[in-house]
């Protein structure tokens, strides 16, 4: 009498096998049924055409995806930094977790830009665009608090007509030098407001140290959405019955 198990072939250890049933496996993305073979889209069971197409449609990182990658993260950062300083305006609460929309927005905007490619210099962008656009949000608000600060330091120290008179001349003699001290001025602000996230760990103490932790976590939202998993595609596979068996 033979044993029965001489005759089943040995285990393959040298290569993965992905064994389907055959005649009963179907196509994840078209939903058609497999025939002979079959591949391996991201673990996901793939027909050949399909593999194919996907194959073909890979995103290229190429110097247009990486720019415009970019011009979206600007939008994305600009209107976070809108976003941040208009809420922190309206309510008068500054609120650091708005610091993670912000990440989130500039590397869902980038990897839409890119259509879908990402990378180490994708990453590296969308982490400055967010930590740019959350430090210099301080610079909206601190117009707004100082502006109001300067309307009621007015109201209380009115001064006379010959003083307002003096003081328009002066104003208008100092008209010629507006330019140089308006360009250093934002200068000034946008360098101050990069360093605001630092900044307030000497004013806030640890809420300071909180903000700043929640702002890293943005940026790792923001790295995160750029790294670009490109589409794994394995095989063929023998998805025939003799395959199979």
């Amino acid at each position: 009498m033979s044993d029965p198990n001489l005759n089943q072939p040995a285990p393959q250890f040298g290569t993965a096998e992905y064994v389907g049933t055959p005649g009963g496996d179907h196509c994840q993305f078209c939903h058609q049924p497999i025939g002979g073979s079959y591949f391996r889209a991201n673990g996901a069971m793939a027909c050949p055409s399909c593999a194919d197409k996907m194959q073909g449609g890979m995103a290229k990182d190429t110097h247009s995806a990486f720019v415009r990658a970019i011009l979206f993260g600007l939008g994305a950062a600009v209107l976070g930094m809108i976003l941040y300083a208009t809420f922190a305006i309206v309510t008068g609460i500054v609120i650091g977790y708005a610091s993670l929309a912000v990440g989130w927005m500039v590397g869902k905007a980038m990897i839409t830009g890119s259509k879908g490619v990402g990378g180490l210099r994708y990453q590296i962008v969308a982490v400055l665009l967010t930590y740019a656009a959350v430090s210099t949000s301080a610079i909206p608000i601190w117009i707004h608090y100082s502006g109001q600060q300067k309307q009621g330091h007015q109201q209380q120290t009115a001064q006379s007509d010959s003083d307002s008179s003096s003081q328009q001349r002066s104003d208008s003699e100092s008209g010629s030098h507006a330019s140089p001290n308006f360009a250093a001025a934002i200068g000034t602000l946008l360098l101050l407001g990069l360093a605001s996230p630092f900044l307030e760990l000497s004013s806030e103490g640890f809420g300071g140290i909180i903000g700043l932790v929640i702002l890293f976590v943005g940026m790792r939202f923001a790295w995160r959405f750029t790294a670009g998993k490109p589409a794994e595609i394995l095989g063929p596979f023998d998805n025939s019955p003799q395959g199979a068996r």
